[in-house]
């Protein structure tokens, strides 16, 4: 029988590992690319749920352009006609604008920091919001002051704006008032963007930590069965650091919330 090995030899492993050192991954390379994988998913499942908030509105607005042709054909009359295909040409025109406005949102812009007017985002945001904020009593203030232009990924701010506006009318389940503000900090120069709700509020001690990965202050899926854009708080943040912004939060239970997000305008260096 041979002599056995020698307890130091080098297994047939060890001696591969050595002659193949680029056998593993870099581990760096490897998160690079699961960042680039997981961005690619939120910005999918914030464009799912811009479908289907505006779903039901599109819906609405092709049976008001029905309802009034079919009373344009009923009636003869010239008052009755004309009062339909004045219904039908605003709601076609509102029908044209929910559409454009998911058009520009799905636009792959993710690699293009640009100049961008946030006025304009947040009067197509809500025009794919008005709906549910209606069924659900929100009034809705928008004090736009003139600001200059951001840098920024167009429909990446809107993504985030969408889950801030969406989270705000889940915190108002019986009705309540939604602020919208936007100011011009000259000093940092920076867009500050603000979103203030009446609605219940999130306790002090989750507060520090509603922009963890993972953690969330619902406790479900509400009555329409969704939740935000799929992004999360974590990844709102993510996506305002990579603009070189900061976005913060204050909560009193029972009063409402507001979240304030500091932009850079696009004539700021960086």
């Amino acid at each position: 029988m041979p002599d056995a090995a020698p307890l130091d030899a080098p297994s047939i492993s060890r001696v591969g590992y050595a002659h193949h050192p680029a056998a593993l991954p870099d581990p760096q390379q490897q998160i690079a690319a699961l960042e680039q994988q997981l961005a690619r998913l939120q910005r999918m499942a914030a464009l799912g749920e811009l479908l289907s908030t505006t779903t039901h509105e599109f819906n609405n607005v092709l049976m008001t352009i029905l309802n009034y042709a079919r009373m344009g054909q009923r009636h003869k009359d010239e008052a009755t006609r004309d009062k339909a295909l004045e219904k039908i040409l605003v709601a076609a025109q509102r029908a044209s604008k929910i559409t454009s406005t998911i058009l520009a949102a799905s636009r792959n812009r993710s690699g293009n920091f640009e100049a961008t007017n946030l006025k304009q985002i947040i009067a197509d945001t809500l025009v794919l919001l008005e709906r549910e904020l209606t069924k659900y009593r929100i009034s809705v203030e928008t004090v736009l002051n003139d600001v200059p232009d951001v840098l920024a990924m167009g429909n990446q701010i809107q993504q985030v704006l969408l889950n801030l506006l969406i989270n705000a009318r889940q915190a108002m389940p019986s009705g309540g008032r939604l602020l919208i503000r936007l100011e011009y900090d000259a000093a940092a120069e920076t867009v500050d963007l603000i979103i203030r709700d009446t609605g219940c509020g999130i306790p002090a001690d989750k507060l520090p930590r509603i922009f963890e990965p993972y953690f969330t202050t619902k406790t479900g899926p509400d009555e329409t069965g969704t939740g935000g854009t799929g992004l999360g708080l974590a990844s709102c943040r993510q996506i305002i650091e990579a603009h070189h912004g900061r976005i913060r939060v204050e909560s009193t239970v029972g009063k409402g919330t507001q979240f304030t997000i500091k932009l850079p305008i696009a004539s700021a260096s960086h």
